[in-house]
């Protein structure tokens, strides 16, 4: 099976494929993000869906996408000639498709396309019809996918087959669209225009940031803005975490979630991502679907939402399917959306408040929702919760949570005091002085020298990293650099961060085994920067940076030993983090962590 590393991902703004550098598409969810996939080989084998489009022999074969945009290229080249494929998504008008061309670029070369369409994530075989001479439809349930191409197609053990020759100047075109079968099939576009109006769209779309970076940061830096503006589902403005579910966090392993979702706790970092790069419209379009998820009852408010801010992601196991290199069980869903995660209260708080500062405004102000918020959270603030990382363990009371709590009443007072916003300005810095002394005087471990990660533990955990990027206390405190400090020693492998000690404090409920999490050794980076250990913050960036795939993509977490990427693929959460940090790093431009704590002066009373 290939390695996630070895993937690259197209997509259309609502949906995402990924194609494996061979040339087989092994996953893809039409029409949505979050639909059931029709290609999921990537968590079983062939059977379960995919789609082959490659040479005969093989050869050798390199990629890439097409300038900065989201076409992929694939070139093999073997004694008798050279081929390319582009492979691409159209951002969408109306029906969902994916385009696979093939040229010939030197000599002649045998292909072959296998097709094979399993609805339900693998499990459904549909019905297969042949229309005319270019068309076959695939339908069961609700749902259709019409293929369409100019080479002959025949059917083959419950697979679509054709085996064509290409010369050089020739182009050979294959569509694959989705569409509810009780409508009619979708029409025919020409492959070539829509190969033209898609890297016209993502070429104009990049051109209208402003990411002034380093040349040798550059491609990784705008491959991540591309990669992010890939995972936005249009329609709404939200974000998903990845396009995938249940790759491991450990070959083998049992921790494998769907993060095919949009998660709070991503909002004040995508905006200042977004805002940093110039992508204002992106920054809106979040902050809106962010002020529509989280409208209603605060008691209900969830840690992710669907795309559209759907509530009910129910967690379900698919046992027909094996897992990623027999990494089970397949889950679809995540029970996580029901936990009580304290700490999302303040990444909304802030990421209002940031879009406030920056000038973002609102057609009608979310003010008042967030009064509703603070009020729920000052009930709650001292309630053990989940956490940032989702355990499945005893609830317990984690100084990140307490710390976000912080946050949040930290950024309304500021709001008042800044803006004149209407509210309690001093109860509120009451309640903020509160949570601050509470977490100084059971977070913080003298013996250690070091923040812990929950009251009473001596255990150790990288989300103290958000420390001080979040401004609860400056990175010049003795007990913030004793932090950093004793997460270098005790949480750093082979140079990258793990995120706790799982085979030591038993915390999540879980079997032990995971890689280091990269976006935590992105935090590192910014603290280290924030420390004034600059040379050594820039090492690890650009050590980070060199994880990338050939493509520029990186998961959420990387195993050090067997030099591979873990968990799901491409991963918002890690291409966030890398281009907060390349801003973080630059002199010249505003850092979003400084832009995050700007005025964190205004320290709580002692």
């Amino acid at each position: 099976m290939a390695r996630i590393e070895d993937y690259a991902m197209i997509g259309d703004l609502q949906t995402a494929a990924l194609v494996e550098r061979g040339g087989s598409i092994d996953w893809l969810c039409f029409p949505r993000f979050d639909s059931p996939a029709c290609f999921a080989a990537l968590l079983g084998d062939a059977d379960n869906g995919r789609w082959l489009l490659a040479p005969t022999a093989g050869g050798k074969t390199w990629r890439r996408y097409s300038g900065d945009t989201m076409i992929l290229e694939t070139t093999w080249e073997s004694d008798t000639g050279a081929v390319r494929v582009y492979d691409f998504m159209p951002p969408r008008n109306s029906a969902p498709e994916l385009v696979r061309i093939v040229e010939g670029v030197r000599g002649t070369v045998d292909m072959r396309s296998d097709l094979v369409i399993r609805f339900d994530y693998g499990h459904v075989v549909p019905w297969l019809r042949r229309i005319d001479d270019l068309t076959r439809v695939a339908v069961a349930g609700p749902d259709g996918l019409c293929f369409r191409t100019s080479a002959h197609t025949r059917g083959e053990n419950l697979r679509t087959v054709s085996t064509f020759t290409v010369e050089e100047g020739q182009r050979v075109p294959f569509t694959l669209s989705w569409f509810p079968p009780h409508g009619d099939l979708p029409r025919y576009g020409d492959p070539e225009a829509a190969l033209t109006e898609t890297d016209a769209f993502w070429q104009e779309w990049i051109g209208k940031g402003r990411p002034d970076v380093p040349d040798e940061w550059r491609p990784v830096l705008l491959r991540s803005l591309l990669t992010l503006k890939a995972l936005i589902y249009e329609p709404t403005g939200g974000i998903v975490a990845a396009p995938t579910t249940s790759l491991p966090e450990w070959i083998g392993g049992v921790r494998n979630w769907d993060y095919r979702y949009c998660w709070l706790r991503d909002a004040t970092l995508t905006l200042l991502a977004l805002l940093n790069a110039d992508f204002r419209d992106e920054a809106k379009a979040w902050r809106t679907w962010l002020v529509r998820a989280v409208a209603g009852d605060p008691a209900d408010i969830q840690i992710m939402y669907g795309v559209a801010g759907e509530r009910r992601l129910t967690e379900l196991e698919l046992p027909w399917l094996p897992g990623y290199e027999s990494s089970a069980p397949v889950r679809i869903g995540n029970a996580a959306s029901e936990q009580l995660q304290i700490d999302v209260f303040g990444e909304v708080v802030d990421a209002l408040y940031q879009a406030r500062v920056h000038g973002l405004e609102f057609a009608r102000n979310p003010w008042d929702l967030q009064i509703v918020l603070l009020e729920h959270l000052e009930r709650i603030w001292r309630e053990p919760d989940e956490g940032i990382w989702e355990i499945r363990g005893p609830k317990r009371h984690f100084v990140h949570s307490k710390v976000m709590a912080w946050v949040a009443f930290d950024r309304a007072v500021r709001s008042v005091e800044e803006h004149a916003s209407p509210g309690p300005g001093e109860h509120w810095r009451e309640v903020r002085d509160a949570i601050h002394a509470d977490v100084l005087e059971k977070g913080f471990d003298e013996e250690l020298g070091s923040f812990v990660q929950s009251y009473g533990s001596q255990e150790l955990d990288a989300s103290l990293l958000l420390i001080p990027l979040v401004g609860f206390l400056p990175a010049s405190d003795r007990r913030i650099r004793g932090t950093v400090e004793a997460i270098e020693k005790h949480l750093v492998v082979d140079g990258l961060v793990r995120r706790y000690r799982p085979e030591r404090s038993g915390v999540d409920g879980l079997p032990p085994r995971e890689g280091v999490f990269l976006p935590c050794s992105f935090w590192l980076v910014d603290c280290l920067e924030l420390l004034g250990r600059s040379d050594d913050a820039t090492r690890l960036f650009d050590r980070l940076v060199s994880l990338a795939n050939d493509v520029g993509l990186l998961a959420e977490e990387y195993d050090p030993e067997a030099k591979r990427m873990l968990g799901n693929f491409p991963q918002a959460f890690t291409h966030l983090a890398l281009v907060n940090s390349a801003f973080n790093l630059l002199p010249h431009l505003p850092s979003p962590m400084d832009r995050r704590h700007a005025q964190r002066q205004s320290s709580p009373r002692r």
